[in-house]
């Protein structure tokens, strides 16, 4: 990865940006605690990230070079959780030149054991929230009430975004032949049979009244004969915002959510895309008849609330399963949005 064209700053309060019209403001928000992710037993088999070690056995020999080496690089799991950080920094990139303000980046327990909770000192110079879920349900991240009313009260603001992102739940039952077929399907061998993720931001969800569920992990299908993810199924008279303006496709992700609408009858949520499942292999969900999952989500402003609510996986903003033009158009058409 090319060394950054500007100097790197870590462990320091965020300098508020100022307000211009027209420019957003984006943060965001990864909803773990960075020690007890990093800190989690090796030996155990499931719901944990992998160590750097293990994404270098399975990706051999693409991390390979000095720079990944434990000279220049951590080795276990808290490794693999800064490629997560340097997977996003194309986004902040762009998304910055985009605005013309820098993305700010906060971590709800960061490495030095700072907790940052999301309230005013986040909210207050912020257009757009990006809510990356990928807390274990493990750690027992929770919003708190807090929490949950100041995210209410700045989603009164004008033009605010608020960007749900919870991440997959794979083998969240206890019937191990499901999990082995859950496994089978998705054929990610640093996904274990278990992974829960996004506790944090299905209680988030909860409390702003967001009837939206992730559940499973399910494989994109490609295009015949390639790697390349399958074109979405876009709704695109639906969407207002322009987000899926030249998108035809998103990211590929072995391993995607579900998000299932817990009020189908309801009319709160508009299903903005909808993503064509790999069939190679069975899956509970494709058992069911199912053969797409909602993959990009809106909530459009109310007499309640001025403020937008989307829901879209994190893995749409990082580049460790890639990344194409339309991609970046995705990334482009969020930062500029109305």
């Amino acid at each position: 990865m090319p060394a950054s064209a500007n100097a790197r700053t870590y462990n320091q309060n965020h300098v508020p940006r100022k307000y211009t019209p027209g420019k957003r403001r984006i943060s965001i928000y990864w909803t773990w605690s960075y020690p007890w992710e990093s800190q989690r037993d090796p030996a155990a088999m499931e719901n944990r990230f992998s160590t750097m070690t293990e994404v270098r056995t399975v990706l051999w020999p693409a991390y390979e070079t000095p720079e990944w080496s434990a000279a220049q690089f951590l080795q276990g799991i808290a490794g693999t959780l800064e490629l997560f950080h340097r997977s996003a920094l194309s986004f902040q990139q762009i998304a910055g030149e985009a605005t013309g303000n820098p993305v700010a980046v906060f971590q709800r327990i960061d490495q030095a054991g700072f907790k940052q909770p999301i309230d005013e000192r986040i909210l207050a110079d912020a257009d757009t929230l990006l809510v990356f879920g990928l807390d274990h349900i493990l750690s027992e991240q929770e919003a708190t009430p807090e929490e949950i009313a100041a995210i209410g009260e700045w989603l009164k603001r004008e033009g605010t975004c608020l960007l749900l992102a919870p991440h997959h739940d794979v083998g969240f039952t206890s019937d191990m032949k499901q999990r082995q077929v859950e496994y089978a399907h998705h054929r990610d061998p640093l996904v274990p049979r278990q992974q829960r993720f996004s506790q944090y931001t299905r209680s988030l969800m909860k409390g702003l009244g967001v009837p939206v569920h992730n559940t499973f992990g399910l494989r994109p299908a490609t295009v015949s004969g390639t790697n390349n993810i399958a074109p979405l199924t876009a709704f695109r008279d639906l969407d207002a915002l322009g987000l899926l303006n030249n998108v035809p496709t998103l990211n590929f992700h072995p391993h995607l959510p579900h998000y299932e609408l817990t009020n189908p009858d309801g009319k709160e949520v508009q299903v903005l895309a909808r993503q064509p499942i790999d069939l190679e292999r069975p899956h509970p969900f494709t058992d069911a008849g199912n053969r797409e999952f909602n993959c990009l989500l809106w909530m459009p402003p109310n007499n309640r609330r001025p403020g937008d609510i989307l829901l879209v996986d994190s893995t749409n903003f990082t580049t460790l399963f890639g990344g194409d033009e339309s991609l970046k158009n995705f990334w482009k058409n969020l930062a500029i949005m109305r």
